[in-house]
């Protein structure tokens, strides 16, 4: 029997390109950008850095990214922290510490510690690299792969690792494709039939089409392989530009352009359309996001026991629903119950409960976010809301369906999202009764 050229280089890619990614994934270190304020979730991030911040129930948001690597074969891990770092240590080391040091593994902290003759913090996300470029340089990487922990979405690195070695790049850039009308928040690429990068700007005002696709705009994720003499390069020369403003985005990535083979790798599922990718940077993304997980079939699968998110999860007992009167009913529909959860005559709709939440006597809840050991008392109406960690809601309190009455003491986005937080009650962080140290 003959077998085609085009058989022969199929079965040769089938048999040798899982051996290559896991020798290249060996190879990797990877950098995970945790420092950053998230200013747009407003109250949310008071006293949390964004990756901290909850979602889906029981995750956090940086745990999307690091079960990323560790299902990618990537488990040489560094997360740079700065802003408010402290929740996001605590469960790093309680979520992660899984890793054996004795076989290479690890999820290592990286804090803001001016580590530079200049003593300061870190002033951008290529600052950050550079200021830690001695611990870098002591793991050998051949690769570094640079990544953003406040994103959601799930995405084998090793396929754009192989990509970026097969395209000779020097820097190869994660992008998804957005249409035009949208691209102007991101950082946009401007590439060829090749997607070779010819162009990089941030927020555009006029983004520019990918070939032959008019009105579509490719975008970057926020995700960077850099071979690493490259790499090590570029940081030193851009740490001694005193213009630069030390940032991939503004600096590293448009002006290596022109000196170097910059490739785009897009960001697609197995049916080759844009896949599942979310900035949770607004408060309406954030409630949008935990809303699309409540769907029947959601884009993104929590439960795909071949890709599972990890995470620190508190030991408490199942979710409970009691009481079955007439309007007086424990039910949830097409939301998502953590374990701790006790609706006690309360209905909950299209809903995201996060640990520990209690829902009282004849209470709705709609089309909500419900953080951790969260208190709702009885004949509560809450509707479009999110409402952070440990408040106390009161008897017969309303909230999401008068905008303008809930502004005089929440904040509410121009979609109409209510946030609510402990100190907008006038109450502390752990106002709850009994509420036990979780982190």
């Amino acid at each position: 029997m003959t077998i085609s050229k085009d058989e022969q280089t199929r079965l040769y890619r089938y048999y040798t390109e899982p051996k290559i990614a896991t020798d290249l994934t060996r190879r990797t270190l990877a950098l995970v950008l945790a420092g950053g304020e998230g200013s747009r979730l407003m109250d949310l991030t008071a006293w949390r850095a964004k990756p901290a911040v909850p979602i889906g129930g029981k995750y956090r948001i940086i745990d999307f990214t690091l079960s990323n690597c560790v299902n990618s074969g990537i488990r040489r891990i560094g997360v740079l922290t700065q802003y408010k770092s402290h929740s996001l240590i605590r469960h790093l080391q309680r979520a992660w510490g899984f890793m054996r040091a004795e076989i290479g593994e690890f999820v290592e902290i990286l804090p803001a510690q001016q580590r530079t003759d200049k003593k300061e913090w870190y002033q951008g996300t290529a600052d950050a690299l550079f200021q830690n470029i001695d611990i870098m340089q002591r793991h050998h990487p051949e690769y570094v792969l640079v990544l953003g922990g406040d994103h959601v979405y799930t995405m084998d690195y090793s396929e754009m690792l192989l990509y970026h070695v097969q395209t000779g790049a020097d820097f190869t850039v994660g992008s998804i494709e957005v249409p035009a009308s949208e691209a102007s928040a991101f950082g946009v690429m401007t590439v060829d039939e090749d997607m070779n990068i010819t162009g990089f700007t941030e927020k555009p005002a006029n983004p520019d089409s990918i070939p032959g696709k008019p009105g579509t705009t490719l975008v970057s994720m926020g995700i960077y392989i850099f071979s690493k003499d490259f790499l090590y390069k570029t940081l030193i020369a851009d740490a001694g530009n005193p213009h630069s403003a030390h940032d991939f985005g503004k600096n590293i990535i448009p002006d290596s352009i022109a000196n170097a083979r910059a490739m785009a790798f897009p960001f697609r599922n197995t049916e080759g359309l844009p896949a599942y990718w979310r900035d949770v940077g607004t408060l309406f993304s954030y409630w949008q996001t935990n809303m699309e997980l409540c769907a029947v079939e959601p884009e993104l699968n929590l439960y795909d026991r071949d890709w599972p998110i990890w995470t620190y999860q508190p030991q408490y007992p199942p979710a409970k629903f009691i009481l079955d009167d007439e309007g007086r009913r424990g039910e949830a529909i097409d939301s998502l119950i953590a374990g701790g959860c006790i609706l006690s005559g309360a209905r909950v709709k299209r809903s995201v409960l996060f640990f520990a939440a209690t829902v009282e006597n004849y209470s709705l809840i709609k089309d909500s976010v419900i953080l951790p050991k969260v208190s709702i008392g009885s004949h509560c109406r809450i509707n479009r809301a999110i409402i952070d960690k440990g408040c106390v809601i009161e008897d017969g309190t309303i909230i999401g369906e008068d905008p303008v009455e809930d502004a005089k003491r929440f904040h509410v986005t121009k979609e109409g999202i209510t946030l609510v937080v402990p100190a907008m009650l006038g109450q502390n962080l752990y106002a709850r009764l009994q509420n036990d140290y979780d982190g």
